[in-house]
């Protein structure tokens, strides 16, 4: 199968200035980039695409996803592959599709919306699942600290036992021989919180004698920031792990000034080779769950409540809080903030969503501004209709490519400084081989798109729609493309593993 994209300017992802030129596609690779162009009229070519006043760019990283689940659900994956996505970094923030065993609970709506598609345990068994439903997009996949600990240890507010230990450390090892890409953990959320830094450093351990990635929502991105960037870099050097802090930012307004402190710490442990670096989505606003808010002894610190925004809920009468402040909606009941923040949660099992509106649009220019961060959605892929359409997601399911492409252009960056940063950065980041360019012989993840109409449509009022300015999306070799009347999503995703 060959394919012509026919007339486009190509920003290859290496950084090289923007140049008109034709690619050809042979089955699910590049097979040649041609500044002369090629004859569009040949036999040869089993398709042409006109990529006449289109950019024609490697497909888009994102290098901080959850939809592991969704995948499965949704394999078109249209909210990632309208942004220019060709393939997610998965199982993310210490939480993993596999394996799953003990009390291991998957995140909290994966179960609900699964059902009886839920079959595995390991991830080899979810590899099989995964490819039976063909999704539109690549898949890496991390192995969460929290869905290990969990299966061995359970959620019990304690330190594990040598001989837990062991077993986290068998269960880690079979699924890098399965395929993970590494370990993911996410310290500030049950039960990793529970973790001693020797528990974590035992498995990085593994993870670096098998050349496998570290990724880490730390410990604090708040009053302990700067203890938890020393807490990864301790366990760089106690490790020799490859690490990349996850979605960085300073959270709440009294710790906006520790960004100086923040960018030198990481940007000198990068230059010294001890940080991958940091991902971020192009936000001002966190999204967790609502119940993150209140601690192990059930009591809740008092906050600025306007700031916090109800999101996705589960039972029918708590929609209708989507959207609105837990000060707004404590107001109307008459009761304090904690106490409806107890009903809410108590009414959804724990499974109600939220904004934080608690980061800085300045800092969020300067941690953007450095090099060394790659774009993250911190997002599972939705849809605007079907069971992916009916929760209320935070944008940057739907955004975050063109906001992150949007913002930087703001910033002075140029197209090719943009486009790299989207692509064959977190490539080579990660160990993405064959991805992530424009070139002979990489494989045909290829986005090709208006530069002027791309943005994002999806707010907070109203999030579920998708990104316009996208035409075309090849995966391996597979064309999805977009118009203003249709769509039509090829599926030739791939669950990718470490060379």
């Amino acid at each position: 199968m060959t394919t012509l994209i026919h007339g486009g300017v190509v920003v290859d992802g290496a950084g090289n200035p923007p140049c008109r030129a034709d690619v050809l596609v042979e089955n699910d690779k590049i097979a040649g980039v041609y500044p002369e162009g090629l004859d569009k009229t040949s036999n040869y070519f089993d398709s042409v695409i006109s990529a006449e006043g289109l950019l024609v760019t490697p497909g888009f990283i994102d290098s901080h996803s959850h939809s592991d689940a969704y995948l499965v659900l949704e394999p078109e994956a249209n909210s990632k592959i309208t942004q220019g996505i060709t393939t997610e970094i998965n199982g993310q923030c210490g939480a993993s599709i596999a394996p799953r065993y003990g009390q291991a609970r998957l995140s909290s709506d994966w179960a609900a919306l699964l059902g009886k598609r839920l079959t595995w345990r390991t991830l080899a068994e979810y590899k099989e699942v995964f490819s039976s439903s063909r999704p539109a997009i690549n898949s890496i996949q991390f192995t969460g600290h929290n869905t290990i600990r969990s299966s061995v240890v359970g959620y019990d507010a304690r330190q594990c036992s040598p001989d837990e230990l062991k077993r986290m450390c068998y269960l880690f090892e079979e699924t890098l021989e399965q395929g993970s890409w590494g370990l993911s953990t996410g310290l500030v959320y049950p039960p990793g919180k529970y973790s001693t830094p020797f528990e974590v450093e035992t498995l990085a351990k593994i993870a670096a004698s098998k050349g496998a990635f570290y990724a880490t929502h730390m410990r604090s991105e708040a009053d302990k920031i700067i203890e938890s960037i020393d807490e990864v870099l301790s366990l760089v050097n106690a490790t020799g792990v490859r690490a990349e802090i996850s979605h960085l930012k300073t959270y709440g307004e009294n710790n906006w000034h520790l960004i100086d402190r923040v960018l030198e710490k990481i940007g000198k442990a990068v230059e010294l080779g001890e940080l991958l670096g940091a991902d971020r989505y192009p936000y001002t606003a966190a999204c967790t769950e609502l119940d993150i808010v209140i601690e192990d002894d059930g009591s809740i610190k008092d906050r600025d409540w306007s700031s916090v925004i109800v999101a996705g809920t589960w039972e029918l009468e708590n929609k209708r809080f989507s959207g609105r402040s837990v000060k707004d909606c404590a107001d109307e009941h008459s009761v304090s903030p904690q106490d409806f923040i107890r009903q809410i949660t108590a009414r959804d099992k724990g499974k109600t969503g939220a904004f934080f509106f608690m980061m800085s649009q300045e800092n969020l220019d300067r941690i953007l501004s450095a090099s060394w961060v790659v774009p993250g959605s911190d997002a599972s892929l939705r849809r605007i209709d079907g069971p992916l359409g009916q929760d209320y997601p935070h944008p940057r399911a739907y955004g975050t490519m063109p906001v992150f492409y949007r913002r930087l252009r703001r910033l002075g960056f140029t197209i090719e400084q943009c486009v790299n940063r989207m692509t064959l950065a977190p490539a080579l980041r990660f160990g993405i081989k064959g991805r992530g360019e424009i070139k002979k012989g990489a494989y045909a993840d290829i986005a090709i798109w208006n530069e002027k109409e791309f943005a994002a449509t999806s707010q907070f009022a109203n999030p579920h729609s998708y990104a316009s300015g996208m035409s075309y999306v090849l995966v391996n070799g597979v064309v999805s493309t977009f118009t203003n009347q249709s769509s039509s999503i090829g599926r030739g995703g791939r669950f990718l593993e470490r060379n």
